[in-house]
């Protein structure tokens, strides 16, 4: 049997409890024929969803976060100096080149968290670099160990021009 102690008692200052809660998250990436993204469905665990709308709108823009993370963004740098300062060259993924998001959301309430809930801010960009290595090895066989994976079609939407001469054409 595991005990909770209410706050501010003298049991919880024995006892604390360290860590709340936990969520879990899962992500497909959908992409066409042409290896580009389709679609992204991310089912997540966020407890008791207490505004559903802004709670998908987080997830939504985790996944967006996610993406750019997974096929583009990079700051690269020599000697320590930054190789550009120009927000173009830093290949963040644009709205435009967002594919749509199914968000799923799984409602598990948290029996120690306030009213049920569970974080969903971070875990919305954790498992789309995984999801998008996952589809493009589907896609074309080749499996991808180094983020971005700006030499995929998927990224190719993406990738700044300064540095598109290193992407494969789509």
């Amino acid at each position: 049997m595991q005990l909770h102690y209410q706050a501010g008692t003298p049991e919880a200052v024995d006892n604390p409890t360290t860590h709340l809660t936990f969520s879990y998250a899962t992500q497909v990436v959908i992409l066409g024929e042409d290896g580009r993204m389709e679609r992204v469905i991310a089912a997540h665990d966020v407890g008791r969803a207490i505004n559903p709308k802004a709670c998908a709108g987080q997830i939504e823009g985790g996944v967006h976060m996610g993406l750019g993370y997974a096929l583009s963004e990079d700051f690269t740098s020599t000697n320590g100096k930054p190789d550009s300062l120009l927000l173009r060259d830093l290949g963040i993924l644009k709205a435009k080149d967002t594919p749509p998001v199914d968000v799923i959301l799984i409602e598990v309430p948290d029996e120690v968290g306030g009213y049920g809930a569970k974080g969903a801010g971070e875990i919305g960009l954790v498992p789309t670099a995984g999801a998008v290595a996952g589809a493009l090895h589907a896609y074309d066989g080749i499996r991808r160990f180094s983020l971005p994976m700006q030499n995929s079609p998927a990224a190719a939407p993406s990738v700044p021009k300064s540095r598109r001469k290193a992407a494969v054409p789509a």
